[in-house]
């Protein structure tokens, strides 16, 4: 049996009329922190980016420091999606609404405490949740004020990541981005079931396979000699069959567009096939029917939802390649071109192309994929990364193309085992130094194209899983993955500390029985790195 994320596929909207009824000091703490070295790094990033000519490789050993990240906000800010979901306003209207001394009202005649007579002092910023501030390289992590050895961190951890609720096997790891030092270890080299968290690793494997401009094209072909039109799949599970297609490829426009160029030919009537031989093997996942993903297949509209959701465990259609282009001869049907009953085929080389619709860019595709925790696009792109790869575009295939690309990397694979993309497969293994250095390697100024596998992470008490969570904790300034599945919780991500220290961290437990008290036991272990 598989659990869904137990506060599962919220909008990735922030919803800042809730973040203005809490009020946390500490976070205007760090916002006032942060403008000092915002101002220094503004002045200095210019030649920094002129510096770097090449990117960084990360030796990681268990224990030893590696040197070489300077993470800042503005490269951050610069090089990745930072905006797209709006959770940077977020961020800046919570800090806002938390700071008393800044000018809260806003002109809304709110009278809060603080104000004074006349326009409301400016508001502070935003405590970044993205900005390694400070912490030059050899630097001790703001807020943690650990040896090398990292005794302090292991004094404020080591207890609660003993709570019975997380079960009798853990893993954890930190790691202080702007040094690369790892703060603190526990069986940070064994590998154990990560669920969800797994999709940080697909993220960054498809970005590096792929790059953050690809798109996944669907397209329409005619077999000039036999009059056959061919809806050929691209692997795009977010082609939508909406009116509204909010950005997404349309299967409505790509229907009359193609409608319009058999017009061209004279052509009023099809034969409708569709081919989904960009992937191969069995679409069946390995979990079986499940209502948190659908058969994994090229083609799909909505991925395959009963529903007008768009994220979220729902049933899916039995067939739904053939949905989908049962679909198409519909809207085709409106643009006055009568198809036949489609089945499948492959398009030839001879085909000619008739029209296309392509995706978001894969930045954006990673972003939702990982605020959403999007188990049809983690296959997805995993696929993609295997066809880029060289390898088969099956389970297998993905298995070998992921952990080579992480390999390529120089990233710590070693025991580490992919059987899919989305971590619903329970035989998956990673480590908390992979997930670790899977972050650091996507918060590298030298890896500009991977940033989005760390814009895309839910923010908590904002976004995503993570949207219902840390209502009265660390809100805004961790941005974490969750993962779960039955007897397994995990959460790995980022945490800015009170004197705006970036850290990665990565917490696996398995065997655990009761969800909701180890996903709790996690944050308050998140929420202590904020602290």
């Amino acid at each position: 049996m598989v659990v869904p994320e137990l506060r599962p596929w919220r909008a990735a909207r922030p919803h800042v009329v809730r973040a203005a009824g809490a009020v946390r000091p500490r976070l205007a703490r760090v916002a006032r922190a942060a403008g000092p070295h915002l101002g220094r790094f503004a002045r200095a990033a210019t030649p920094q980016l002129a510096r770097i000519t090449r990117p960084k490789t990360w030796q990681y050993t268990a224990g030893a420091a590696t040197a070489g990240l300077a993470l800042a906000a503005g490269v951050v800010t610069a090089a990745g999606p930072w905006d797209s979901t709006g959770q940077r306003t977020a961020e800046r209207d919570r800090a806002v609404a938390q700071e008393h001394t800044g000018g809260a009202d806003h002109g809304r005649g709110s009278g809060g405490s603080g104000t004074t007579s006349g326009a409301p002092r400016p508001a502070p910023s935003a405590a970044a949740v993205l900005a390694g501030l400070g912490g030059a390289s050899g630097a001790e992590p703001g807020g943690v004020k650990a040896a090398p050895g990292g005794k302090d961190l292991a004094g404020a951890l080591g207890p609660l990541l003993k709570d019975p609720a997380l079960g009798d096997r853990r893993g954890a790891a930190v790691v202080d981005l702007t040094t690369g030092r790892r703060l603190y270890g526990l069986g940070a080299d064994v590998p154990l079931t990560p669920a969800s968290t797994t999709k940080i690793a697909t993220a960054v494997a498809a970005l590096t396979a792929l790059g953050p401009d690809h798109r996944l094209t669907t397209r329409t072909a005619l077999e000039a000699d036999t009059g056959e039109l061919v809806l050929v799949g691209g692997g795009d599970p977010t082609l939508t069959a909406r009116e509204d297609a909010r950005g997404l490829a349309s299967l409505r426009n790509l229907a009359e567009e193609t409608a319009a160029a058999l017009k061209k030919r004279d052509v009023r009537k099809v034969t409708l096939s569709y081919d989904t031989t960009l992937y191969a093997g069995d679409e069946m996942h390995p979990i079986g029917e499940n209502e948190n993903l659908a058969r994994v297949t090229a083609l799909m509209a909505d991925e395959a939802r009963t529903d007008d959701s768009t994220s979220g465990p729902v049933p899916r259609v039995p067939d739904p390649a053939a949905d989908a282009a049962r679909t198409f001869a519909g809207f085709l049907e409106s643009h006055g071109i009568t198809a036949s009953a489609p089945g499948p085929s492959k398009a030839t080389d001879r085909a000619d192309t008739l029209a296309t619709v392509s995706s978001p860019p894969l930045s954006a595709l990673v972003e939702r994929m990982l605020t959403n925790s999007d188990n049809d696009l983690a296959e997805a792109l995993a696929r993609h990364t295997a066809v880029a790869s060289g390898k088969p575009a099956d389970f297998d295939g993905v298995s070998a193309a992921v952990k080579a690309r992480l390999q390529q990397l120089g990233l710590p694979v070693r025991g580490a085992r992919f059987h899919d993309g989305s971590g619903l497969d329970r035989t998956d293994r990673i480590t908390a130094d992979l997930l670790t250095a899977l972050l650091a390697k996507a918060a590298d100024p030298a890896r500009p194209e991977l940033r989005s596998a760390l814009t895309g992470l839910p923010v908590a008490g904002f976004t995503g899983t993570l949207a219902g969570r840390y209502t009265d904790g660390a809100a805004g300034v961790v941005r974490a993955k969750t993962g779960t599945l039955t007897g397994v919780n995990t959460l790995a991500g980022t945490v800015v500390t009170t004197d705006g220290h970036l850290l990665a961290f990565a917490f696996l437990a398995s065997d655990t029985t009761d969800a909701g008290a180890a996903q709790r036991a996690l944050d308050e272990a998140a929420t202590t790195l904020a602290s």
